[in-house]
């Protein structure tokens, strides 16, 4: 019977949550308890994804369709990453907070890479990043930990490569791919990497890379079989409207609940129904009454 680690690292019910780090992470491969993983783009996700129990949490690129509303991530720039990661850093308390490196930030040298992943670091208070691609950027990723920053690898569908992908599409479908996956995958670990995240692929081909590397495999549209899931924010929530992809799994409609909420808002400031006596602030008795002797210069 394999271990039970429900325990560990943040300890049952009853006992002290621990801070989670890298190799916290990546001790977790292999354990029956998953890594759960959330993203967060400000204090507000920050402090509610950790509170939840979030074992990591990740400044997705993400934001540029979900919170600043672009068609894709590749307008998302590094000023952005790292204003979003310093919010969210100031919420995040346990989880570890893990920040994309956005398009055109590491792939032009791989000091470039290494200058701008020091940046996410300093500037936006991040324990960690991630950047997409497999044997292309093993030298960045390299360099990168090298530095004393931990990095996340992400294989299948790498939204900062859409055009060349021709959309949003599914990746690792033919043997071919499955084949390259699984170097990438095995570059990426050999590389330095603490963990991987497997996006939009089958299941089968999810589960032969995850069993390749010794790192963790973290899925997002992978099936059930990588060592830790993640979902957007605003997908489990309900919050984005424009689409919802095949692997998303809603667990509330906040969205509408918001919309409703806030619909009621302003037909009762329209009706006159709000502010009620409730919400009101007055003067004391003293002051009320000397009010009522001021003198109004009259207009010229």
């Amino acid at each position: 019977m394999p271990q039970d680690n429900t325990d560990k690292p943040y300890g049952g019910k009853g006992k002290p949550r621990k801070t989670m780090t890298a190799p916290g992470i990546t001790a977790m491969k292999g354990s029956n308890r998953k890594i759960a993983c959330l993203t967060a783009y400000d204090y507000a996700t920050g402090v509610t994804a950790d509170n939840a129990g979030a074992d990591l949490i990740l400044v997705g690129d993400s934001l540029a369709m979900v919170v600043l509303g672009h068609e894709d991530t590749l307008s998302v720039t590094m000023e952005d990453m790292i204003h979003h990661s310093l919010a969210a850093s100031r919420g995040v308390q346990h989880a570890l907070l893990v920040v994309d490196m956005p398009f055109m930030s590491y792939h032009v040298s791989v000091e470039q890479a290494v200058a701008n992943a020091g940046r996410l670091v300093q500037e936006g208070r991040a324990k960690a990043v991630k950047l997409e691609g497999g044997g292309a950027v093993v030298d960045r990723i390299r360099a990168i930990v090298a530095a004393g920053i931990p990095v996340m690898g992400h294989l299948g569908l790498t939204p900062q490569h859409v055009n060349r992908f021709g959309g949003f599409k599914a990746q690792g479908k033919s043997a071919a791919a499955v084949q390259q996956l699984i170097d990438d995958a095995m570059a990426l670990e050999e590389a330095g990497v603490f963990s991987i995240v497997l996006e939009a692929m089958p299941e089968e081909t999810a589960e032969l890379v995850t069993q390749n590397v010794t790192v963790p495999t973290v899925g997002i549209g992978a099936g059930n079989v990588t060592d830790g899931q993640i979902l957007v924010w605003h997908d489990v929530l309900g919050m984005f409207d424009r689409f919802t992809p095949k692997f998303v799994r809603t667990y509330a409609e906040m969205g509408k609940e918001a919309t409703a909420a806030l619909a009621r808002y302003c037909e009762d400031v329209r009706y006159h129904r709000f502010p009620t006596e409730k919400h009101t602030l007055h003067m004391n008795d003293e002051e009320a009454a000397a009010m009522k002797k001021i003198k109004i210069r009259k207009r010229k």
